[in-house]
């Protein structure tokens, strides 16, 4: 079965790339890949490494976010609340602020087990609490199954993105449509046809379409459209990991290469400029690192004077991005080439 997606000439236009769905649609994802068999080739030592960082109480903290998560019919997506945020403090901020009817929408129709069905009611009424305790599961579920890995994803990520504009470079919008995922994606202007269980046409309106390249999601492209805003362009979210061979060796860091990165700038040092690979604010570094914000601004200060870093301020908040030469740096001590 097929999902038909139609361009227009003005679709072509607006067609772009992005890097990420955000940290909230991969932690999601990275869940779900938890609870299948655990016998795939490609996350079998992502699943190891997380099994032996697991506390006792992750169950515990996670209860809320896996009740929306039931075995069979629709799961809660949480990328929609929480937006494409690739740092998982911002994702947090845009869960707590999501407006109430796109939080109704994502939780009434979903079948929550019995003991959670009183909290899911109050979440789909608007209950501070209530969302509060979802946000803090989302944070719980990312601590573990993603944020020890995310520097290296995003780098993968940000490779499979550079594919992408490449081909547009080369060929333009169709010849992007024509190279995506092989077997799972086929253009036929002007249609591009997807890989679905349903049968499904897609007009795109003139609204474009946006690509995103994803780590953890399911072996099938996936076309998400916007709950509340049907004038946002839909969301192609693609796999970039086969499930036949272990793929976690484009994206896991070995040991020996992060001790080479640590070797020449000392570990806390190299462990900022990994952080913020991902685009994160003196707070979210000095948290994530335990540190003090003080010895992780003053980090940053020098790998800015080494070009390795940029710093920028947004609102209160002082944001930090890794340069393109930053991310060379942590591409080649993590085995990445472009």
């Amino acid at each position: 079965m097929t999902k038909r997606i139609h361009f227009t000439a003005e679709d072509l236009a607006r067609t772009r790339v992005t890097t990420t769905l955000g940290v909230a649609a991969e932690t999601l994802d990275g869940i779900k890949r938890l609870r299948q068999d655990a016998g795939t080739p490609a996350f079998r030592r992502w699943r190891t490494s997380v099994g032996r960082a697991r506390g006792g109480r992750l169950r515990e903290q996670a209860g809320p976010l896996l009740a929306l998560m039931p075995p069979q019919g629709p799961q809660i997506d949480v990328a929609s609340l929480a937006g494409h945020a690739t740092c998982i403090d911002e994702a947090v901020d845009n869960l707590l602020a999501a407006p109430r009817a796109l939080t109704r929408l994502e939780v009434e129709y979903l079948d929550v087990p019995p003991a959670h069905r009183a909290w899911a009611r109050s979440l789909a009424d608007g209950d501070r609490e209530a969302r509060v305790q979802l946000a803090e599961a989302l944070r719980a579920c990312h601590r573990v199954a993603v944020a020890p890995y995310w520097p290296q994803m995003r780098l993968h990520l940000e490779s499979a993105r550079s594919g992408y504009v490449r081909a547009m470079a080369d060929g333009g919008v169709e010849r992007l449509l024509q190279t995506l995922s092989g077997p799972l994606v086929r253009w036929r202007p002007p249609v591009l046809e997807v890989r679905h269980p349903r049968d499904a046409d897609i007009h795109l309106q003139g609204r474009g379409l946006t690509i995103a390249p994803t780590v953890f999601s399911s072996q099938r492209a996936e076309l998400l459209l916007s709950l509340v805003d049907p004038e946002q362009p839909p969301v192609l979210a693609l796999p970039t990991v086969g499930e036949e061979v272990d793929g976690s060796a484009h994206w896991f860091a070995e040991e020996s290469t992060e001790r080479s990165l640590d070797d020449l700038m000392g570990r806390t040092r190299a462990a900022v400029l990994a952080a913020a690979a991902d685009g994160c604010s003196t707070t979210e570094l000095a948290r994530r690192l335990g540190i003090s914000p003080a010895t992780a601004s003053q980090h940053a200060a020098v790998l800015r004077r080494a070009a390795l870093i940029t710093t920028r301020r947004d609102g209160k908040a002082v944001l930090h991005a890794t340069t393109q030469l930053g991310a060379a740096l942590l591409a080649s001590t993590h085995g990445f080439g472009p």
